[in-house]
């Protein structure tokens, strides 16, 4: 199913509900301090977090919840927040995936309806072999680092399958895009599976005929009520994607893990290849070029990790191996990756640069 819950950049900022900040405002409150003038020092009024339906930049939401863990030395803050999420916390949406009678049905719902909550996003569910693979990140590459956010999102969703479907659901593996910080060991606990860090998006990979299975009979009347609640809030809010973005929302979600082919993403999109080919000339592109531009920014997003690995990030990107990913950077930017990289540590942290890791 094609990615529905991507906000048109040209169209207006990224925003989300300030609900979503209510996890973080409860554990704030733990804290013997003044929340006013906490929250005050992050550009947000009390008022404005309390209320549901009020919004706020997805970008301050993502560098305030960064900044709380710092401030608060908690470093597994958004795995910590997202173990006591429960199906209302997130609204009508979260009781629709509740009532969902099978897992896969539930994150096709999170993916098509999301927008409610946020924008700026993308998810989506795809198959790949005999694996259901539900894949979200922030679509701006630059709002970086946003480990809380994806910790967050992930642990809590685990939690949602685990309330409304099976106690002891697990995925087949976990996926992380930025590097492994924290406590990894905590990760692979909650989920019971295998934890990857820098990967190309953040992902449960999941089997597909577990995600299948038929836990309760459907309550169509309540849910198409639901979904037409849910469809009014998002109201006109969010116009529709041009094709250029809906393509680069696929590349983004799929790179490492389903063919990115003009013929795979035009069945996606529900048109013929040569329609796809057509539509992406008319606005001056073609998917060569939205992949090359897609993997040239997340290259430089990558290596500037610390302790990234060349070899790693090629991987990452999709490169058959090391050499062609090293080319290509160079064809770039002019440098070569490991210069690049160490420039961006010294950058980062005003040192010399750590030593070459490849």
């Amino acid at each position: 199913m094609p990615p529905s819950n991507t906000l048109p950049s040209s169209q207006r900022s990224a925003l989300i509900r300030a609900s979503a900040l209510a996890p973080l405002f409860t554990h704030l409150l733990q804290y013997k301090m003044d929340i006013a003038e906490f929250l005050g020092r992050h550009g947000l009024i009390q008022g404005m977090v309390t209320d549901p339906y009020s919004r706020l930049p997805l970008a301050q939401y993502v560098r305030l919840f960064e900044s709380v863990a710092s401030d608060l030395k908690e470093p597994n803050l958004g795995i910590k927040l997202g173990l006591k999420i429960r199906p209302a916390d997130i609204g009508p949406m979260g009781v629709l995936f509740s009532l969902s009678p099978t897992v896969r049905v539930g994150f096709e719902r999170l993916s098509t309806y999301a927008k409610a909550l946020q924008g700026g996003t993308q998810s989506t569910l795809f198959e790949v072999g005999e694996d259901l693979v539900w894949s979200y990140r922030i679509a701006d590459a630059a709002l970086w680092p946003r480990r809380q956010d994806a910790e967050y999102t992930l642990v809590a969703n685990c939690q949602l399958v685990r309330s409304c479907f099976a106690p002891d659901w697990r995925p087949v593996e976990v996926h992380f895009e930025h590097a492994e910080e924290g406590d990894a060991a905590l990760l692979q606990r909650v989920f019971r599976a295998p934890v990857l860090f820098r990967q190309s998006g953040n992902r449960f990979v999941m089997r597909r005929d577990d995600a299948s299975r038929v836990h309760r009979t459907e309550d169509r009347g309540l849910t198409t009520i639901l979904e037409r609640h849910i469809t009014d809030l998002i109201g006109q809010e969010y116009a529709e994607e041009t094709i250029v973005e809906q393509v680069r929302a696929l590349i983004a979600l799929y790179l490492g893990q389903k063919p990115i082919t003009v013929e795979t993403l035009a069945s996606d999109l529900r048109m013929s290849s040569r329609n796809l080919q057509r539509r992406l000339a008319e606005e001056n592109t073609s998917l060569r070029d939205l992949l090359t531009q897609h993997r040239q920014q997340m290259a430089q997003v990558y290596l500037s990790q610390k302790g990234a690995r060349i070899s790693e990030v090629a991987s990452t990107l999709g490169y058959s191996d090391e050499t062609a990913f090293w080319r290509a950077f160079r064809k770039w930017t002019g440098v070569e990756p490991s210069a690049f990289r160490r420039d961006a540590r010294r950058d980062d942290d005003g040192t010399a640069g750590e030593a070459d890791p490849d």
